[in-house]
């Protein structure tokens, strides 16, 4: 039977924390420095104590201001390429506003002018695709305002039949509850004699 796993928690007691710190540091320490000499690679480990003091170890003893500069160069790089990737993909969702205004322009000017007479077949195949696409783009669109319409309609009318049925309920309530409407409780599908059950909520019709 394998050894019980400790659970991983803060120690408690304050000089243990202390010994077990300084064993770990010092494993860690050894550790960073094989991998060093193994692989090739620059290490370099900044460690603080509870109380704020600093131990330090590098794989070399320009390594630590070395590795420190690269990374904050490499900091830099990465924020940079984004940078320039949220700017090109707002670039190209404007340049794709412009040309979708500039294609219809074109198609308005053409089409409607009696320059289309003076296009050559070249032309007018060119002029044609570009028709195709403003035809695609509009469907698309009135495609997805219908979609969006008619979600919009189902969804009022469930909140109406939900209004009703509440509607329903609270005005059957007030009539079993209340004697003035004895007389005509029968035609309501109220229970009547006492019987204080949930009325069956037929009192309006959707």
């Amino acid at each position: 039977m394998g050894r019980k796993k400790l659970a991983m928690k803060q120690i408690e007691d304050k000089s243990k924390r202390l010994v077990t710190f300084s064993k770990r540091r010092s494993g860690l320490i050894k550790k960073a420095n094989q991998l060093s000499v193994l692989c090739d690679v620059d290490i370099a480990l900044l460690v603080f104590s509870s109380s704020g003091k600093l131990y330090k170890f590098s794989s070399s003893p320009d390594s630590l201001i070395n590795l420190v500069k690269h990374y904050r160069n490499q900091l830099g790089e990465a924020e940079e390429l984004e940078a320039v990737k949220i700017t090109e993909s707002c670039q190209s969702e404007i340049a794709a506003e412009q040309s979708h205004a500039d294609l219809l322009k074109i198609v308005q000017r053409q089409v409607g002018g009696p320059a289309i007479d003076l296009l050559g077949v070249n032309d007018l195949m060119q002029l044609e695709k570009q028709l195709h696409s403003a035809l695609d783009k509009v469907r698309s669109k009135k495609t997805q305002l219908m979609l969006d319409s008619l979600t919009a309609l189902h969804q009022q009318e469930r909140d109406q039949k939900e209004q009703h049925g509440q509607l329903n309920k609270e005005i059957a309530v007030l009539v079993s509850n209340d004697d003035r409407f004895k007389g005509f409780r029968r035609d309501l599908n109220v229970p009547i004699d006492g019987d204080r059950g949930e009325a069956t909520p037929h009192l309006l019709q959707w």
